[in-house]
């Protein structure tokens, strides 16, 4: 590898940590695991006095109180210099790498750091005990705080009756998904259960995994007292695993740096493209509820900046939030079923901190890949509600032209269809573009549908309508007509 330009990113470090300590006085808090995930990286690399040089310090926003985390990172690790940043929810993951990896690439920085994590599972002990769980109190602000462009969700979206909570609104997507593919009701949730089911069988094999035993498809398919039911067709199996405790950490420098360090080239892991759309369509504005050029046009230029086909891939890892967003992403790259589309059994088994799964994929990815498990890999990014889509392609080689970064936002849009207006909801006749049935501690609440209207707009309304949710939940009602009046619908 002598030959290679010393500006080229690589990966030299990679730390992933977890607990399941009960006790919550004994737990650590987030910022603790993302120091100790660092210091993990920090060891993994074989170069600890990197940690002092390191220049950049990217975190991604999770369900915790610190201003600036990365500056208690900072601090911890003795980079007292380094500039911080905080990535808000509705930002990539996948672009605080390209962030690093874009400035190493430039000689901007020599090294960086993208580092996040959750303790959910340490406040959920500490709420079932009656305590506190304090946090390091931080009222610091970051240096540099990435924000969306735009709200991920329409009023009329979170008023329809699937609030705030991600879970309807993927549900929705799945209905439109499983229309377009031809599928009945009942054979795709057995899809689904079949799938999520392969994963945990991977989780079961992944040493960094929550949850590390297989579950069959049928207790995934079908809801019970321990896997209820929450927006038809998910089940609590469908969804992910938010109540960890776990933190990664990707260590960042150029090669010119790592030979300077002594880090050997068997540790090094080459970032060959980072891609990302950023082109932001709330659910219901969509043409296509089952479609996403973004992943066709990000995915299609990550792949050809990296010098590889689909064919070429041998681990991938294709972000799970919830199997819509996994059979969106193959569908559009035209992934076979036939290959597992993870490698970490996914979010709801491997387990989901908010914000930071892709943290946690990429560093399992570049474990296998050291370990010889392949020469190259592909991991992909959501963020929102399906509104963007990102991919950074991994391997043990550079890739042709060196680390490729492309925003694909511009040409997104121009390919995606004009976004639909979103109307308030008025008496007449309407279509049914997707659906689901959302429910509250095991019952049904009530049927939220996108509809599209006569003049070709949208809007969004429920029923409570008993008889309608049954024939919802048993029987493909995308397409089906409907009656509107009174704010609600009625099934033709």
């Amino acid at each position: 590898m002598h030959s290679i330009d010393p500006r080229t990113p690589v990966l030299v470090g990679i730390g992933t940590v977890q607990q399941q300590e009960r006790d919550p006085a004994r737990a650590h808090e987030a910022v603790q695991l993302m120091i100790d995930a660092v210091h993990a990286a920090l060891a993994d690399s074989g170069a600890s006095a990197l940690g002092a040089a390191v220049e950049r310090i990217c975190v991604p926003q999770g369900m915790w109180s610190y201003g600036d985390p990365a500056r208690l990172i900072a601090h911890a690790i003795g980079a007292g210099t380094a500039t911080t940043v905080c990535a808000k929810v509705g930002i990539l993951q996948q672009s605080l790498i390209a962030d690093v990896c874009t400035r190493i690439a430039a000689g901007r920085i020599d090294s960086g750091i993208v580092v996040g994590g959750e303790a959910r599972y340490r406040a959920l002990q500490a709420q079932i005990a009656g305590v506190e769980a304090p946090e390091t109190p931080c009222t610091d602000t970051p240096d540099e705080v990435l924000e969306p462009a735009a709200e991920l969700l329409l009023p009329e979206e979170i008023g329809s009756g699937l609030g705030m909570m991600p879970v309807g609104y993927y549900a929705v997507v799945e209905s439109a998904f499983r229309a377009a593919q031809g599928l009945t009701v009942d054979a795709h949730r057995d899809r689904i259960a079949a799938l999520y089911s392969r994963f945990s069988e991977i989780a079961a094999a992944n040493p960094h995994a929550w949850k590390r035993e297989r579950v069959d498809a049928r207790t995934i398919r079908d809801a019970s007292a321990r896997n209820r039911m929450l927006a038809f067709p998910y089940t609590k199996l469908h969804n992910p695993s938010w109540n960890v405790d776990q933190a990664a950490a990707l260590l960042f420098c150029s090669a010119g740096r790592a030979t300077e360090l002594g880090i050997p080239p068997r540790q090094w892991v080459f970032p060959r493209a980072s891609t990302e759309s950023n082109h932001m369509l709330a659910l219901s504005q969509r043409a296509e509820l089952h479609r996403l050029p973004g992943v066709r046009i990000a995915g299609e230029r990550a792949l050809a900046a990296s010098g590889l086909r689909v064919a070429d891939l041998d681990l991938i890892e294709l972000y799970s939030c919830f199997p819509v967003a996994v059979e969106l992403y193959a569908a559009e790259l035209g992934i076979p079923a036939e290959r597992d589309w993870t490698v970490t059994g996914g979010m709801p088994f491997a387990g989901g901190p908010l914000n930071n799964y892709v943290l946690q994929a990429t560093a399992r990815v570049a474990e296998l890949l050291r370990a010889g498990a392949g020469a190259n890999a592909l991991v992909s990014s959501v963020s929102g509600y399906l509104t963007k889509q990102g991919f950074g392609v991994w391997s043990r080689t550079p890739g042709p032209g060196g680390f490729v970064f492309a925003d694909v936002s511009a040409e997104v849009a121009a390919a995606s269809e004009p976004r639909r207006v979103v109307a308030p909801v008025d008496d007449g006749p309407a279509l049914i573009r997707g659906y689901t049935v959302m429910y509250h501690e095991d019952q049904r609440v009530c049927a939220v549908a996108v509809l599209d209207l006569p003049e070709g707009t949208r809007t969004l309304a429920a029923t409570r309508d008993p008889l309608a949710m049954d024939r919802m939940e048993s029987e493909e009602c995308c397409g089906r007509a409907v009656r509107l009046g009174g704010g609600e619908f009625v099934l033709a």
